[in-house]
């Protein structure tokens, strides 16, 4: 099949689905563009579901099991874990917190909810361009857990032209406050070789969510992130 299409001399992309289960990313990337790495998910934020001789799994189990993944995605080869489910019976605030984690995974953007049927917020979430811009990264480097503290997790993703992508991830069902001292945190991407150095540089903040500018790195960051919801944030250095 790869070669069939390679001789097309068309541009398609060849997207492999063997549900993780001989280790793709280990091998796919001579012979197709993505590659599944689980399987499948369904629309619920937390849970498995048992479907007999197989399960199903929900956004947070899928996001886990991409743990240790990341070395082997880049430019034109990806790890993919599963279509979206943006639309199809999560909360809205569950739908923004799927959408973010795929984008901070660099995963395929696919749309897996009835696209002639969508409600303003759900066209709202899979329009969200500064999101998609995130997820569509030249640099094309997939982000990872940086730390995790009582179910608030902070992700860090570093983008072309000197920016990071950072996300915080509420697990819970209820809101947390969080505070998160950027000049003590050492963050450093041995993959893209890259350093915040937070320590030392400045950067502004832009909430893409709320499409606002919130300050900059040179205060810690305070706020409240909903429940089983994302703040979800691009550092641009400051000049």
């Amino acid at each position: 099949m790869s070669a069939a299409l390679r001789q097309t001399g068309r541009p398609i992309l060849f997207s492999l689905c063997e549900w993780g289960q001989s280790q793709p990313w280990k091998w796919a990337a001579g012979i197709g563009h993505a590659w599944r790495t689980t399987g499948d998910i369904f629309g619920c934020f937390d849970c498995v579901e048992d479907r007999g001789d197989w399960k199903a799994f929900g956004v947070l189990q899928i996001m886990d099991m991409q743990q240790g993944l990341r070395a082997y995605a880049g430019p034109g080869h990806w790890n993919d874990p599963d279509m979206l489910e943006v639309g199809n019976g999560m909360a809205e605030h569950q739908d923004r917190a799927h959408f973010s984690i795929w984008a901070m995974l660099a995963a395929p953007l696919i749309a897996g909810n009835d696209i002639r049927r969508m409600s303003p917020q759900t066209r709202s979430i899979l329009q969200r361009r500064a999101v998609i811009a995130i997820d569509q990264d030249a640099l094309g480097v997939q982000g990872w857990r940086h730390a995790v503290d009582d179910g608030l997790e902070y992700w860090f993703r570093p983008l072309q032209g000197g920016d990071w992508a950072f996300m915080a991830l509420n697990r819970h069902a209820a809101p947390r406050h969080i505070r998160f001292d950027w000049r003590a945190q050492t963050v450093h991407d041995e993959l893209s070789h890259r350093d915040a150095d937070l320590a030392r540089r400045r950067y502004a903040l832009r909430d893409l969510w709320r499409d606002q500018d919130v300050g900059d790195t040179s205060r810690a960051l305070e706020a409240e992130v909903g429940g089983q919801d994302v703040l979800l944030l691009r550092l641009t250095p400051a000049r």
